[in-house]
């Protein structure tokens, strides 16, 4: 079959697809044809191998996919070939085919495409499970969603309007903040003015918001505890600055804040029940019309160097797919 393999680390760039041996069923697991996989920024680190997981080589990257169901293991219930499924695999999905794990993978729901399933496993569970489970959020509160036109921020504002949350939205230039308004995005701000703290607490009366929902890291985090509001929850979702920061803990204690973080991969070890409990308050909520994925772009799996430079160079917004 068709895949990309990495055998050495390596530069997006230098990813190429090559013949590589079909997947192997074990038990617990399903072979899926794959109609489209989700790119992630973890993919550019895990090939450079800058990652805190590092497969030994040689492997396939790509860690959400969607697609046909092709086989199954004996001992899996509840899933037969044909079924149309959406997964997080981990690694493996930059290909025609894939193995996933069947407690990893989900029916996909009526109505959402290949391009939105495959958008679907990592960015929607991590942005419900830091609002809901880490942040608490509450109706009425004030949601400071940063990157607010990327995957998990889309999934991020989206969330947080269907929990009845006030979303201030901030985003790189006018086509991203668009994209954060059609998200549900309530207030607007453009980031790369130096006055972003300011146009919080104008938008907010002086108090700050409440929440503050951050996937960037470096300088955005240390902005952000100025327009925190008392009693308002720092939620660290990951650091695409590339600088993890340094909070100074006495910012935490004369507002009375609280810092949470949110490691999503982890709950299907620690916490298991979340995970199914996440996904169908996630599917009720795409039945509703509250959240669905906004694809950028699609494409063929030879250009999946092209895609994961225009995620990396911040050039799209939302999510972006490989259809092989």
């Amino acid at each position: 079959m068709r895949a990309i393999v990495v055998d050495r680390w390596m530069e997006p760039s230098e990813l190429v697809v090559r013949d590589a041996p079909e997947p192997t069923l074990r038990a617990g697991t399903m072979l899926v044809d794959v109609r489209a996989a989700g790119c992630n920024f973890f993919d550019i680190l895990m090939a450079k191998g800058q990652y805190q997981v590092r497969p030994p080589f040689p492997f396939t990257p790509g860690a959400e996919v969607a697609g046909v169901v092709r086989a199954v293991a004996d001992d899996v219930r509840g899933f037969a070939p044909g079924d149309r499924v959406l997964s997080a695999p981990g690694i493996g999905a930059f290909a025609e085919r894939a193995l996933v794990l069947a407690n990893a993978t989900w029916g996909i729901p009526d109505g959402m495409s290949f391009e939105e399933a495959a958008s679907f496993p990592i960015v929607y569970p991590t942005s419900y499970a830091g609002l809901v489970y880490r942040a608490m959020l509450r109706p009425g509160e004030t949601l400071l969603v940063h990157a607010a036109a990327g995957g998990v921020g889309i999934a991020a504002v989206q969330i947080g309007k269907a929990l009845g949350a006030r979303v201030i939205a901030t985003a790189g230039g006018a086509e991203k903040l668009a994209i954060a308004r059609q998200a549900g995005a309530d207030v607007l701000i453009d980031y790369r003015t130096n006055t972003w703290v300011d146009a919080v607490k104008e938008a907010t009366g002086g108090r700050g918001a409440d929440v503050i929902y951050d996937s960037v890291g470096g300088d955005t985090t240390d902005l952000s505890l100025k327009c925190i509001a008392w009693n308002g929850r720092l939620l660290v979702i990951g650091f695409a600055s590339g600088r993890i920061p340094e909070v100074k803990l006495n910012r935490v204690l004369l507002k009375n804040i609280a810092v949470t973080g949110l490691h999503w991969g982890a709950h299907a070890v620690h916490e298991p029940a979340r995970v199914a409990e996440t996904f169908d308050a996630l599917f009720a909520l795409y039945a509703a019309g509250a959240v669905r994925p906004i694809v950028y772009a699609r494409h063929p799996l030879a250009e999946l160097p092209a895609a994961l430079e225009a995620l990396g160079s911040r050039k799209s917004y939302g999510k972006i797919v490989v259809v092989p």
